[in-house]
């Protein structure tokens, strides 16, 4: 009888292990589908555009590098990121787990200590980079904001900084993946349930544009803004772009830029900033 009943918890359990990424994937999807706002909303001067850029597991905001973002972000140029490079374009923006983003280089280095914290709760990082002009790709999805909801995303990312007693925000001096960038110290923990990506949906919710209510994976990103925002997009170089992300899916692999690359390519995640960066010569002393 004992034997019988230890035999059915384990099998409940195997099911249950088995059944909750099914769930888990239908909540993203679902997640995504929902509104955060009433849809249809028009938005008069959308003057400012941000891009998404995507990789398999990891989505990054890309903040055009005006004068505005230079001053809001001085904080990193204190930490050594070049935010004054002439030819740099695009501040690089992304929240994640402190083991799993500050030590994987790329898939080979993934431990399991790293895999179980992501999972069950560690603290979070911000990470900062540099790059130049972006490429009509697929896995940049741009977004048009009015003035307000520029203003209110940029206060939401700065936000997402932990801050010391003094009030600046806490340089991880020594944490590097691509060898160009910069980590910070952020609020909230990372989990299952407040990834990366959720937290993508979650600045731009704050911002007032309407996205998805949870988007935990990248997929949940980029049907939310095929959902919510691409019907809205206005702009010639949106239309174009759309055009690009049809015509290229059979191209998605042909050794463009992409956040994450898979083991096999030995290349750091983070390595399209990296490769981006290459446009960017060293600035004369």
């Amino acid at each position: 009888m004992i034997q019988r009943t230890c035999r059915k918890r384990w099998l409940w359990l195997a099911l249950a292990v088995g059944v909750a990424p099914v769930f888990y994937l239908i909540g993203a999807l679902v997640g995504a589908m929902v509104p955060s706002a009433t849809s249809g909303a028009v938005h008069i001067g959308r003057d400012h555009e941000i891009s998404l850029l995507s990789g398999p597991i990891h989505y990054d905001i890309l903040l055009p590098l005006d004068a505005e973002i230079r001053t809001r972000f001085g904080f990193a140029a204190r930490a050594g990121l070049p935010l004054d490079h002439p030819d740099a374009q695009w501040l690089v923006i992304g929240w994640g787990a402190r083991e799993f983003y500050t030590t994987t280089g790329d898939y080979s280095d993934v431990t399991a200590r790293a895999i179980l914290k992501g999972v069950f709760g560690d603290r979070s990082v911000m990470r900062l980079d540099l790059a130049g002009e972006l490429p009509e790709h697929p896995d940049f999805q741009r977004v048009r904001l009015t003035s307000a909801q520029n203003d209110r995303l940029l206060a939401a990312i700065v936000e997402s900084f932990a801050r010391d007693a003094a009030g600046n925000p806490i340089w991880l001096v020594g944490e590097s993946l691509s060898g160009s960038d910069v980590f910070f110290a952020a609020h909230w923990r990372f989990s299952l349930f407040r990834t990366c990506n959720a937290w993508v949906g979650k600045m731009l919710r704050a911002a007032g544009v309407n996205f998805g209510i949870w988007t935990p994976l990248p997929i949940s990103v980029r049907l939310s803004h095929w959902l919510h925002l691409e019907p809205s997009a206005s702009s010639t170089s949106d239309q174009r772009w759309r055009r690009s992300q049809v015509t290229s899916q059979k191209r998605r692999l042909a050794g463009l830029p992409r956040p994450c690359q898979n083991r096999a390519s030995r290349e750091p995640r983070g390595s399209h900033v990296a490769k981006f960066r290459k446009r960017l010569p060293s600035s004369p002393d």
